[in-house]
């Protein structure tokens, strides 16, 4: 699903064509035990599925699109929640018509390359559910 090359505390990861980012990305946590970091990147894709958080709903509103994109920039972090990796991803696409969308990353498929570097902060960082808000948040001692 990856290749990768680990430099300090960063890898630089290549995702193979025709996977799914998020999945890949996770994997990737889980298998080289992340617990807390950032992850930055670029690629091609032709699925993507954002999402949208309505704060009167406390609902996440996706969205679907079938087309060809570059990926502009892909950011996040990592963390745990319930004791699993936990992604946090935002991206930002061009279309062919030189628009863009962005939002919350729920799911992206690559056509073309995806290029990545994940940042290891070589400590547990966690998130809980904040029913006021609602939205799974940081939890942090100070």
């Amino acid at each position: 699903m990856y290749t990768y090359k680990q430099i300090g505390n960063k890898y630089v990861v290549s995702i193979r064509n025709r996977a799914e980012i998020v999945k890949a990305l996770s994997a990737f946590c889980e298998e080289q035990g992340i617990m807390s970091g950032t992850i930055d990147g670029i690629g091609a894709i032709d699925e993507l599925t954002l999402r949208f958080f309505n704060p009167k709903t406390k609902l996440y509103e996706d969205k679907s699109y079938r087309e060809q994109m570059e990926i502009a920039n892909l950011t996040g972090n990592i963390s745990l929640m319930d004791g699993k990796t936990y992604l946090h991803l935002h991206v930002t696409v061009g279309r062919s018509d030189y628009s863009a969308l962005a939002g919350h990353l729920l799911a992206a498929t690559l056509n073309g390359a995806g290029e990545f570097v994940v940042e290891d902060f070589g400590t547990p960082v966690t998130r809980v559910y904040v029913p006021e808000i609602g939205l799974n948040c940081y939890k942090l001692d100070k």
